[in-house]
């Protein structure tokens, strides 16, 4: 338990002493119990005990046991609404931020094209799309918290080094591209609201972020980034203030609609990959690591299985929250533009009405905080997620943790990653056009590191007894599937027509 002095500093409730319960009233209850006792989240109760708030004992089976006086303790502590939203927001990690950088600007401009151009016809994948999600991301968590490796490293240990260096090459490639469109959309917005020149804010944002990312370290940095979601909620408040017609926005949402087109088969693999991009995956298996490095300098030990927990609400939280965002993008530039007959999202200020209904004659600039905010979130998860693959590929120190003289080559490759992005936005292309096409080649990425992954994730020398659970194989290898089938069909239809 902490000690009364961490505890006054903290403002928290006086812990109640052992003493105050008598010794045959005193009961041992396992984590589950301890955490539907408390009425909080599994992620939440393994948290308060790692943080030390309440103390728990190991027992001979290896489970944890928390007694009646820290149960009492730990209701004091959680009784207010606001102090257990706190702490809940503070336990989330590596998948809420994971989940909310799928939601970069090059998901907002990809899901207002695809809203703008198909309406509601497009709006199913993000019920769809959900499990898919879950299930990759759990088997790219699963691979980092096992080997306490990151992606690359365990395939290159384990598979053709010459493969995992091509996937890896590509990887930064199209992470290049995004970071580009990234910055182009924050500058374009900035200048939009504010009437500053664009190429300036490119280069101003470019080295905030750069200067954030090498010099201040995960566990700080990720405080941060978390926050910065709140800007998405404004396409949720906007989505019921348009007042859809319902019934048919969940028809729609509950019965997929495929039209027989390029432009719709291309959007499918556009929003397949800035809904489940490969920069995801080894951001997701390295921030597992990273994690990891923290939960055991705390807790000592933490089993694989307690992890495995922790890191499942972790990831279902943080992509439920990208596919809430994704549905009420789609669904407000429906409302906006496709049932007025707007179809092409052409600039940030076309795209930043979207938000009229909500915000007015200040829709420009809460539609330049959303795209600002998210790119500060995504960003850096696109070098950093290239930087590690690299690393790992190349037997480099890498992690947001060490100091840049102790890991010269991870953030070089951090650098070069966002200044050559930088420097794509002074080829004079439109911002919202590059997001579009930057999520389609992430698409086309994702396919060949979706099959080395769910390969890798059922590799008993890999995972030992931690093989990929039943249902993270048959919606990992539908998304293979149905992504083969979409690309197939674009080269047919190209050839065809």
């Amino acid at each position: 338990m902490a000690s009364g002095e961490q505890n006054q500093k903290n403002s928290q409730p006086t812990i109640v002493s052992p003493t105050a319960i008598p010794a045959g009233e005193q009961r041992l209850f396992t984590l589950s119990e301890f955490r539907r006792e408390l009425g909080v989240p599994l992620i939440l109760a393994k948290k308060l005990i790692v943080w030390g708030e309440v103390e728990a004992e190991w027992a001979l089976d290896g489970t944890l046991r928390i007694t009646t006086t820290e149960l009492l303790a730990a209701k004091e502590l959680v009784m207010h609404p606001r102090r257990k939203l706190r702490l809940f927001l503070r336990a989330l990690g590596p998948g809420l931020v994971t989940g909310a950088s799928d939601d970069d600007p090059g998901g907002i401009g990809t899901y207002s094209s695809v809203g703008a151009r198909f309406g509601l016809a497009i709006i199913w994948m993000a019920l769809w799309l959900l499990p898919v999600m879950l299930a990759v991301q759990e088997a790219c968590a699963r691979i980092g918290i096992v080997t306490n490796r990151g992606l690359a490293d365990v395939l290159r240990q384990h598979y053709a080094k010459q493969v995992v260096t091509v996937a890896t090459l590509l990887l930064i490639v199209a992470n290049i591209a995004n970071i580009g469109a990234d910055l182009g959309a924050m500058a374009a917005v900035t200048q939009m609201s504010t009437g500053l020149n664009f190429y300036f804010s490119a280069v101003v944002f470019a080295l905030i972020i750069l200067l954030l990312e090498v010099f201040v370290k995960y566990h700080t940095y990720v405080k941060f980034l978390k926050w910065l979601t709140v800007s998405l909620f404004a396409y949720v408040i906007t989505g019921f203030i348009v007042h859809p017609a319902w019934g048919e926005v969940f028809n729609f949402a509950l019965l997929p609609h495929v039209e027989n087109s390029q432009a719709y088969v291309f959007a499918m693999i556009a929003v397949f990959g800035t809904t489940i991009s490969p920069y995801l995956f080894f951001w997701q298996t390295s921030e597992e690591v990273e994690e990891g490095k923290l939960v055991h300098a705390k807790c000592d030990p933490c089993t694989v299985h307690d992890r495995m927990g922790k890191m499942r609400n972790d990831v279902g939280i943080g992509m439920l929250f990208a596919n809430i965002a994704f549905f009420f993008i789609v669904l407000t530039t429906t409302q906006v533009f496709f049932k007025n007959g707007i179809y092409d999202i052409g600039s940030a200020e076309e795209a930043a009405l979207a938000l009229r209904p909500l915000a007015g004659d200040y829709a420009y600039l809460l539609f330049s905080l959303g795209i600002i905010g998210t790119g500060l979130l995504g960003i850096p998860v696109l070098a950093g997620s290239g930087a590690y693959a690299l690393s790992e590929v190349l037997k480099w120190r890498e992690g947001l943790e060490l100091k840049l003289s102790r890991a010269k080559g991870f953030y070089a490759v951090i650098a070069f990653s966002i200044l050559v992005g930088l420097l794509l936005n002074f080829l004079g292309i439109n911002p919202i056009s590059a997001l579009y096409w930057s999520a389609f080649l992430n698409g086309v990425i994702a396919l060949p590191l979706l099959f080395l992954i769910m390969i890798a994730g059922d590799n008993k020398k890999i995972m030992g007894d931690e093989t990929h659970p039943i249902w993270v194989r048959i919606f990992g290898w539908l998304a293979i599937f149905f992504m083969t089938m979409a690309l197939l069909t674009m080269l047919f239809m190209k050839v065809i027509f």
